[in-house]
């Protein structure tokens, strides 16, 4: 959120703004998994916060459909790509569904009006002269008669000779460079050497909206960190974009060229545009008024940090050029990780949305995300032992508890009807005085911390039941009036509460309007019920099994193909081949220490890269490992390791390698750092 919108809001009158709120459109040609479940969770927190409040607030998303994985991966089907999308994009729909995310459109990217606004918006750039042309060389693919994007070649690093490494840059030591640079290339495709190639391409001319985005990225439309991340590449020199792919290619043809086609990112970002201008067109609703430049009103998209570039300087760029309006608002989270490593399909930590939803509650996931986002760029983990203990201990130990410890007291003893006494109005107050503290959380999407507030008022409750003791006054005498306006309250402040939580929990908010008999809305916390009938109280939510998240895990485990026996599959080395051996005096020459894990981070551009900080002992080392795809740097500060401390320091694109961290495993996310016996201490000597 940014500063300038967060103002502007706080002022806004509810009812009184006009928000427009897009998440990052899932790819077609895969499964929702949980890292993408993030992301919709939180826009959807956000949006019905929005609605709850009284704002007229629209959500739109789509399927991506465009690009070359699709293509191959619909030839791998043997159907059509549009087949295929509309499969993807039925499944994904139904999946966020499943977990209570609702967008007032689902649309698909490979649609007639995201076509008419791409062709719109690169007619309006190329004149005002913000497009040429280029004829570039590329690698072609012989056998699929195809030009290859960087992905699609792997070859030797020209820099450092490691092998089978990417086409745009190397994992081993960081460089980067042309696919055309790349030593004995080969197509991903087709396993064939491929061919340089000239091609003509377009051109968008990004350099030419330097200032603007400058301006941009500093007025408040991005959190501070990710401002500062883009101010990166203004250091380096903005580059002409190219815009075109050549045929064969899933997307839409360029105007007035043959086999030429926009590239994904050009109409994907549209897609926004698009499903909004669908749902505009079928509602009666002015699509201008939130797309023209200088509209009033509010635009936001929700994405992850892996896509700030194309959205933080190509698209407000090609929005500029083209006359549109440009984003309030870039909302950028980090990624999920799983009981603190990268999400893995062999240890069953890579997690489909649908495997998620056979064993158990969405809404649990909804409240623990919710739990721990904030406004930053952060990774968040999900650690599975945490997730029970906190989905048990506030939602059922707390929230939901406050309701069953009263209501049967209500429905038994006072003819379900509540009190027409407000015991203690100071504590209703307090309850109440909250709503802009909290509000103001939720607006910022520091939504960790309005659990928190929430949470807090939840104890307060149970600590006025605890101390009233219901259960104990019903019996004596005298005391039956008392007993009705404690039980009365407590079910106020458990109403007060659910309101709070609406926004998070929208089912667990639907059942217990069923059981209060009352709609609620941020204005009905002015009021407290009073002399009002309620419905007999049904349980609202069930603990976390751990046996049922086990069973989750077991079930998105997939088994990992076996390699080819390099010796006796019988011998205690398993399947690992042994290398030359080396004498023991050339070993001894090996320096292992124990070094602890004292920092670290990723780093920019590189697949497989973490640069650590490593204290020796009172010596600090810097190290770049190639560990990203098996843990998050969160999860691996403050462990100990053992690293070789006396190999040769080694220049990398990205600063100086003081050494080499020790792990194993098969590669991939079955990586494991090696970690010392509890007590070994930084600087220790391994021999």
């Amino acid at each position: 959120m940014s500063e300038n919108s967060s103002n502007r809001s706080a002022t806004a009158p509810d009812g009184d703004r006009r928000i427009l709120v897009t998440s990052a459109l899932p790819y077609a040609n895969g499964s929702i998994h949980l890292g993408h479940l993030l992301e919709h969770i939180q826009t959807d927190i956000w949006t019905r916060f929005q609605r709850l409040r009284g704002n007229e607030c629209y959500s739109v998303c789509a399927d991506d459909a465009h690009g070359t994985p699709v293509m191959l991966k619909a030839q791998e089907l043997n159907i059509t790509p549009e087949e295929m999308v509309a499969r993807t994009r039925a499944e994904h729909h139904q999946d966020l569904l499943d977990f209570h995310v609702e967008y007032d459109n689902y649309y698909v990217t490979h649609s007639p009006e995201n076509k008419a606004l791409c062709e719109e918006i690169y007619h309006r750039l190329d004149n005002a002269g913000y497009i040429s042309k280029h004829t570039i060389n590329q690698l072609f693919d012989p056998q699929k008669e195809m030009f290859l994007p960087d992905r699609f070649v792997k070859g030797t690093c020209p820099s450092c000779g490691a092998e089978d490494q990417n086409g745009d840059s190397c994992d081993v030591c960081g460089a980067t460079y042309a696919p055309t640079e790349v030593v004995n290339p080969r197509s991903v495709v087709s396993g064939a050497t491929p061919v340089l190639k000239e091609s003509e391409h377009f051109f968008f001319d990004l350099p030419k909206f330097e200032g603007m985005l400058k301006s941009w990225i500093r007025s408040g439309a991005l959190q501070e960190e990710m401002a500062n991340k883009l101010e990166e590449w203004f250091e380096e020199g903005l580059q002409q974009w190219d815009i075109s792919r050549d045929s064969p290619y899933f997307g839409f043809e360029i105007p007035g060229t043959t086999n030429k086609f926009f590239y994904v990112w050009v109409d994907a970002p549209v897609g926004y545009m698009a499903s909004f201008q669908h749902y505009c067109n079928e509602h009666n609703i002015d699509f201008d008024s939130f797309w023209k430049e200088g509209s009033e009103t509010e635009l936001y998209h929700f994405i992850g940090k892996d896509i700030t570039y194309f959205h933080c300087l190509f698209w407000p760029a090609m929005l500029e050029g083209a006359g549109y309006r440009k984003p309030t608002g870039v909302n950028i989270h980090g990624f999920v990780t799983v009981n603190g490593a990268k999400m893995s399909k062999s240890r069953g930590t890579f997690i489909k949305g649908r495997t998620y939803l056979d064993y158990l509650n969405p809404e649990y996931l909804r409240y623990y995300f919710a739990a721990k986002l904030g406004d930053g760029v952060s990774d968040i983990d999900l650690n599975f032992t945490d997730f029970a203990q906190k989905v048990n201990s506030d939602l059922v130990g707390k929230v939901v508890n406050i309701a069953s410890r009263c209501a049967g007291f209500i429905t038994k003893r006072f003819d379900g009807t509540l009190s027409d006494n407000v015991l203690e109005p100071e504590l209703v107050r307090d309850f109440q005085n909250a709503a802009p503290r909290i509000a103001g959380l939720y607006e910022k999407r520091k939504y960790h911390q309005a659990i928190r507030e929430i949470m807090a008022l939840a104890d307060r409750a149970n600590q006025f039941i605890d101390a009233n003791a219901p259960w104990v006054t019903i019996k004596e005498e005298g005391k039956e009036a008392f007993t009705h306006d404690v039980c009365s309250l407590g079910i106020n402040l458990f109403r007060l509460l659910v309101v709070y939580l609406k926004p998070v929990l929208p089912v667990l908010a639907g059942k217990a309007e069923a059981f209060l008999n009352d709609e609620l809305t941020w204005a009905s916390l002015d009021t407290v019920l009073t002399g009002h009938a309620i419905n007999k109280f049904k349980p609202m939510m069930q603990r976390v099994e751990m046996e049922k998240i086990d069973a989750m895990i077991d079930a998105s485990k997939e088994s990992l193909a076996a390699p080819e026996p390099a010796v006796d599959p019988n011998s205690p080395l398993g399947q690992d081949p042994i290398s030359d051996t080396i004498s023991f005096d050339e070993f001894a020459k090996v320096d292992l220490r124990i070094a602890k894990i004292a920092h670290a981070e990723h780093v920019e551009k590189a697949d497989k890269l973490l640069r650590l900080e490593l204290d020796l002992g009172g010596e600090t080392r810097q190290v770049f490992a190639g560990i990203k795809s098996a843990y998050s740097p969160e999860a691996l500060i403050g462990k100990h390791t053992v690293m070789v401390a006396n190999l040769a320091p080694r220049k990398m694109r990205f600063g100086l390698s003081e050494g080499m961290v020790l792990a194993a495993g098969p590669g991939g996310d079955e990586l494991y750092i090696m970690e010392p016996h509890e007590g070994a201490k930084p600087g220790m000597r391994v021999k």
